[in-house]
C-alpha cells in the first residue's frame, strides 16, 4: 500500500471517529443491539425443541389459549425483535462505513431495512393470538369455521413471498456490508469474513433438499459475526468519545 492510500484510509478513519463524536452513542446502541440479537438467536431455536410447533390452525389456537407466550415464541417473536434490533445495527454500520464506499453502503442499508420491514410484516404471531381469542369467544360454528380459515391464510403466508424476499434481501445486504467492512479496515478481517461466510451460507436455503440444514448451520457463523461486530462497534464508540 503506497503512502497516498495509507493517508486516504487514515483520513477516512478520522472522519468516522473524530469529526462526528455525536455518533458515539449510536455505535454503542448498535453494539448493544448486536449482543442482544446474539442472545435471541439460540433462545429462538431452543423454543422449537422445547415446544415443537403444532401442525394445524386448531393446534395453534390451543397453544395460544394455554400458553400465549409460547405461541408467540413459536411464531418467531424473538426473530421479530431481532429485526427491530437489526435496524439499529445497520444504521450504526452505515454511519461507520459510509466514508469508505457510499454507494455500496447506501444499497446495502436500503436492502437491509427493506428486509426487516418485510419480515415483520409477514410474521403472523400477533394475528394468530388475536384469532385465537376470537375463536374462543365465537358463538356459532360458522364463526369458528371462518376464524379457522383466516388462521390458515395467516400460516400459508407466513413463509410466503414477503418472507422469501425478506430473507434474500437481508442476506445479500449483509454480504455487501461485510465486503465494505473488509475494505474499510475499521473492522477486523475475521469479522468481515465471518459476515460474508454467514450470509453467503444463508442463501443456501434455496438449494433443494439440503437448503434448510445449510440455512440453520449459517446461524452459527451469524452468531459469531454479531458478537465480533458488537465488540468493534463498542470500540468505535469509545474512539469517538476520546476524540470529542
Amino acid at each position: 500500500m503506497n503512502a497516498q492510500s495509507k493517508a486516504a484510509i487514515q483520513w477516512e478513519m478520522t472522519e468516522t471517529t473524530s469529526t462526528v463524536p455525536a455518533w458515539r452513542n449510536l455505535y454503542r446502541i448498535g453494539a448493544a443491539a448486536a449482543i442482544l440479537s446474539a442472545v435471541f438467536f439460540p433462545l429462538q431455536i431452543a423454543t422449537i425443541f422445547i415446544s415443537p410447533p403444532p401442525s394445524t390452525v386448531f393446534g395453534w389456537f390451543a397453544v395460544f389459549q394455554s400458553q400465549p407466550l409460547m405461541g408467540l415464541l413459536n411464531l418467531d417473536l424473538l426473530l421479530v425483535c431481532d429485526q427491530v434490533l437489526a435496524m439499529l445495527i445497520f444504521l450504526a454500520l452505515y454511519v461507520a462505513l459510509k466514508h469508505f464506499n457510499r454507494s455500496a453502503m447506501a444499497i446495502g442499508t436500503l436492502l437491509a431495512l427493506a428486509s426487516t420491514v418485510l419480515f415483520i410484516a409477514s410474521n403472523p404471531a400477533f394475528g394468530m393470538l388475536s384469532l385465537s381469542g376470537q375463536y374462543t369467544t365465537a358463538g356459532t360454528e360458522a364463526q369458528k369455521v371462518a376464524i379457522l380459515a383466516a388462521g390458515q391464510v395467516l400460516l400459508a403466508t407466513w413463509q410466503g413471498s414477503a418472507f422469501q424476499v425478506s430473507y434474500f434481501l437481508g442476506s445479500v445486504a449483509s454480504v455487501i456490508i461485510s465486503l465494505v467492512m473488509l475494505e474499510s479496515k475499521l473492522f477486523s478481517k475475521l469479522t468481515s469474513y465471518m459476515g460474508i461466510l454467514a450470509n453467503a451460507l444463508a442463501l443456501g436455503l434455496y438449494i433443494p433438499h439440503v437448503g434448510t440444514y445449510i440455512s440453520i448451520f449459517s446461524v452459527v457463523f451469524l452468531w459469531f459475526w454479531y458478537l465480533l461486530m458488537a465488540g468493534q462497534l463498542f470500540q468505535l464508540g469509545g474512539q469517538a468519545n476520546v476524540h470529542q
